[in-house]
């Protein structure tokens, strides 16, 4: 599949505006750096360039300007863009509700997503779990500083990593099960 590169490249300088001084919780790393890595590994998953552009653009609705910012998304890529980005986001509400009920409810939407925003998500979760990883190996338990009071991602990826293998057949589901079971593996938290 050949992308547009016009098409591609605004998406991409839209991301890198949008969240231009947004960097990943608790460290010095760009925001950008995710959403590059996930737009890869969606294009590595077999996704169309709306499925990239939506992958450069996930955050932008629930980080950077709720149900505005997701009319803008839409005038500027399209109503499929759009929609994906919209069933990636576990909420458009400033300030966001309480995170186990966001959490689940978003991991309930996902047995229903349709296939790109499944394909979308998933590589966006493989990439935060694995940060978390990576995070936890060099901080340990610190990590979890970076999360509201009332979280526990260790059962948020577990459920993720259940509806997926239910919902998708891609490589990817088995690379989210190797990152989960580390996790799990290294904070003893099942």
């Amino acid at each position: 599949m050949k992308l547009d590169t016009e098409r591609f490249a605004s998406a991409l300088e839209y991301a890198t505006r949008a969240h231009a001084e947004q960097m990943r919780k608790g460290s010095e790393i760009p925001y950008l750096s995710h959403l590059l890595a996930v737009a890869a590994l969606v294009l590595e998953d077999g996704g169309d360039e709306d499925e990239a552009i939506a992958a450069l653009l996930h955050d932008v609705v629930e980080d950077q300007g709720g149900a505005e910012r997701l009319a803008e998304v839409e005038r500027e890529f399209g109503p499929r863009v759009a929609a994906i980005v919209e069933s990636c986001s576990d909420t458009l509400v400033t300030p966001k509700p309480p995170w186990r009920d966001r959490k689940a409810a978003y991991v309930l939407h996902l047995e229903e997503a349709e296939p790109s925003s499944v394909r979308v998500s998933l590589a966006d979760k493989v990439h935060n779990v694995r940060t978390i990883v990576l995070d936890y190996r060099s901080l340990g338990d610190a990590v979890w500083e970076r999360f509201d009071a009332d979280a526990d991602p260790v059962w948020y990826y577990r459920s993720l990593a259940n509806v997926f293998a239910r919902r998708t057949s891609s490589p990817l589901v088995a690379e989210l099960e190797r990152e989960v079971s580390e996790l799990e593996a290294l904070t003893g938290r099942p």
